[in-house]
């Protein structure tokens, strides 16, 4: 990997500000996604990524400005051996020179102090000569929470949401939306070496003032007045796609309820449920008229017979 320095153009002597700074305006100009007809983009990113990593740490631009480290972070020529290696038995290839095994009594047990230097014991995999380096990491997935409208999430209507560098994406809710879905947004999350992560966008659908979810229907109730009850008559009801005229035959009785097909929520299927409309009296309160057209008029008739009193 190429100095770190040279990656972001900036001098040695550079602020922290200016690091900053560099990477910034780097960043933006090579992330991926303003790239995508650049094969290299993703690799240019993730070198001044890393670069930044390393110039950002305080300790670790220390040590690599003293050559304790080098551009990917990895400790350089321990104990003052070069690659080549073959002082004093010292073998790039093994241990050979201290050919005695660990507490054995016949030489040193470097075991701890390599430990100590690399994280992890010499071995042909995990030592600090030629050892395997993983895929370098992504970065961190970021969370989001998108409060949906009632009426929006029925409908599947587009939405909105401003991601944290702030540019904004409009979403398209999945069918059969449902309280605390989560949608994931490949590759919005944060920067890193390895590619960016992922944005977790968790789905809460508003509460409604009239409208009430019932698994992929939507319920509602309507007052209807007396007249409307007796002689019949045509409304208007709200759903979730706008006003719709319904017809309430002679002799409604309160509690009946209607279906308006196809006015509920999004199945999985990409079908939608329908809107349950019941129908409720509404007496006027107290109304002199009302009770002197009612005067010596009685229903004979017992309608809580069905409920055994």
């Amino acid at each position: 990997m190429p100095d770190p320095y040279t990656i972001l153009g900036v001098g040695r002597s550079a602020s922290e500000k200016d690091i900053k700074s560099a990477y910034r305006r780097l960043a933006k100009e090579l992330h991926p996604d303003r790239n995508q007809d650049k094969p290299n983009a993703a690799e240019r990113f993730g070198e001044i990524t890393s670069a930044y990593d390393l110039l950002s740490d305080k300790d670790k631009r220390a040590q690599f400005d003293r050559g304790e480290i080098d551009a990917e972070g990895n400790p350089t020529a321990p104990f003052g051996f070069g690659a080549g290696g073959g002082q004093g038995g010292f073998r790039h290839d093994g241990f050979e020179g201290f050919a005695a095994r660990p507490g054995d009594g016949a030489g040193p047990d470097l075991g701890d102090l390599f430990e100590g230097l690399f994280g992890g014991r010499g071995g042909a995999a995990g030592g600090p000569f030629g050892a395997r380096r993983g895929a370098p990491p992504r970065g961190g997935n970021v969370a989001y929470r998108l409060v949906v409208p009632f009426v929006d999430a029925a409908t599947r209507a587009a939405q909105r949401i401003t991601l944290k560098d702030g540019k904004t994406i409009d979403l398209k809710l999945p069918a059969g939306v449902e309280q605390g879905q989560q949608m994931r947004l490949a590759g919005k999350g944060e920067p890193g070496p390895g590619g960016a992560g992922d944005a977790i966008v968790t789905i809460e659908i508003a509460a409604h003032p009239v409208f009430e979810r019932d698994g992929d229907n939507i319920r509602i109730d309507v007052p209807i007045t007396l007249d409307e009850a007796v002689n019949g008559a045509r409304i208007k009801v709200p759903t979730a796609d706008g006003a719709v005229m319904l017809t309430v035959v002679p002799g409604t009785t309160g509690g009946k309820t209607l279906r308006l097909k196809g006015k509920g929520f999004s199945r999985k299927d990409g079908e939608r449920g329908d809107q349950l409309v019941t129908l409720q009296v509404d007496l006027p309160p107290d109304d002199a008229d009302l009770r002197r057209r009612l005067e010596g008029w009685h229903d004979t008739r017992n309608p809580r017979a069905r409920l055994g009193v």
